[in-house]
């Protein structure tokens, strides 16, 4: 795969950096990340009311990274990953779930306290997690003090390349109970904005949500993806040359990913089918000889940024021969990799990993494309 360049996006030895979307708008490279402060355990955004949303900014194809702001600003914690949509010119999308949270002294008191998710709940599913290494250092509430409500899933947008945004409002994910989307959506030849979300906190069926007015409007709810015994979730869409909608689907059960499509637009989905790509979250790319990239993390040994490509608009999968990106990183909390192709005709894979330190970085390889064919 020739030389690879390893760089840190963002680093911060008191904060918890992880789970990154990459995205083109104009002349810029967009990564958005989530961080928290750190801790002596690993929560991530469903257990943690502190985790905000990270905009970082590239005028220089990745060379050089901005400081990172909080989008859409100071205020919005508690939030899970957010995805980032370009819709043309400097304007882009920013997608984003936000979590209820309160004080566990301040639960108690409430009448409707057994709607909300308390520290023991939030601390056995750690315990269970196969993302975790959870040895219980202490007791729930006092490692957690804090519950879980319910949330909302909320559309920003930016006219200038996310300096600025202005937050348009919530998306209705009846009947679905929430809406949770890290890689944002596709824009149709009509201007239509197709978002795949996944129904949080149950993190087992996908929808898609349209809108016809770039994103200040959303249609009801469309089922993609539901299988009895599979958790699917964190969908990841390409807009294909032939107008089919690609959704690539995490699956918790098998810890694989699993796939459906559109052919009319996201109003009706093919039944979900398994790639057999052996890893997760993912994220595709159509890149310029016609072939698809998919980027994935491989948390087993050797703990690895992974690779396969589809000729045939995601039909197979070179899964015999995935390609590595960057492996031999320490432990297994790493991945949320995504992609861009560079002016100079390479790739661009920002991802987060821990480092030797101990501490999670937002990171970046730049790679070469295998030829055609291999």
């Amino acid at each position: 795969m020739g030389e690879r360049l390893h760089r840190i996006v963002h680093g911060d030895p008191f904060a918890y950096c992880a789970h990154p979307h990459l995205c083109r708008v104009g002349g810029s490279l967009l990564v958005v990340f989530n961080k928290a402060p750190r801790r002596g355990f690993v929560l991530h955004p469903p257990e943690e009311p502190l985790f905000a949303n990270y905009l970082t900014r590239s005028d220089d194809e990745g060379e050089t990274w901005s400081p990172p702001v909080p989008v859409p600003g100071f205020g919005w914690q508690g939030v899970e990953c957010a995805g980032l949509t370009a819709l043309g010119g400097q304007r882009i999308m920013l997608n984003q779930w936000q979590f209820e949270w309160l004080p566990l002294p301040a639960v108690r008191r409430r009448p409707d306290r057994e709607r909300w998710t308390m520290p023991e709940r939030l601390a056995a599913g750690l315990a269970t997690s196969p993302e975790h290494d959870w040895t219980a250092p202490g007791a729930p509430e006092q490692l957690m003090p804090w519950a879980r409500g319910g949330g909302v899933s909320c559309i920003h947008l930016s006219d200038d390349a996310g300096d600025s945004w202005s937050t348009i409002g919530a998306i209705d994910t009846r009947p679905f109970v929430g809406g949770y989307g890290m890689r944002g959506g596709v824009v149709l030849d009509d201007g239509t904005i197709v978002l795949p979300l996944c129904d949080i906190p149950r993190y087992e069926r996908v929808y898609v949500v349209r809108s016809p007015d770039r994103g200040h409007t959303w249609g009801s709810a469309i089922k993609a993806a539901a299988v009895p015994g599979r958790l699917f979730e964190e969908p990841a869409p390409l807009l294909l040359p032939s107008g089919r909608i690609l959704l690539l689907l995490r699956d918790n059960t098998s810890a694989t990913l699993w796939q459906t499509w559109s052919d009319d637009g996201g109003t009706s989905w093919a039944e979900p089918q398994p790639t057999g790509i052996d890893g997760y979250p993912a994220q595709l790319l159509a890149l310029p000889d016609g072939r698809i990239l998919c980027t994935y993390g491989f948390r087993r040994p050797p703990f690895a940024i992974r690779a396969v490509f589809s000729a045939d608009d995601g039909r197979t999968w070179d899964t015999p021969e995935p390609r590595t990106i960057r492996d031999g990183l320490p432990g297994k909390d790493l991945g949320y990799p995504c992609s861009v192709v560079l002016e100079s005709g390479s790739i661009l894979t920002v991802y987060y990993a821990r480092r030797e330190d101990g501490t999670t970085a937002v990171q970046s390889t730049r790679w070469s494309l295998s030829p055609v064919g291999r």
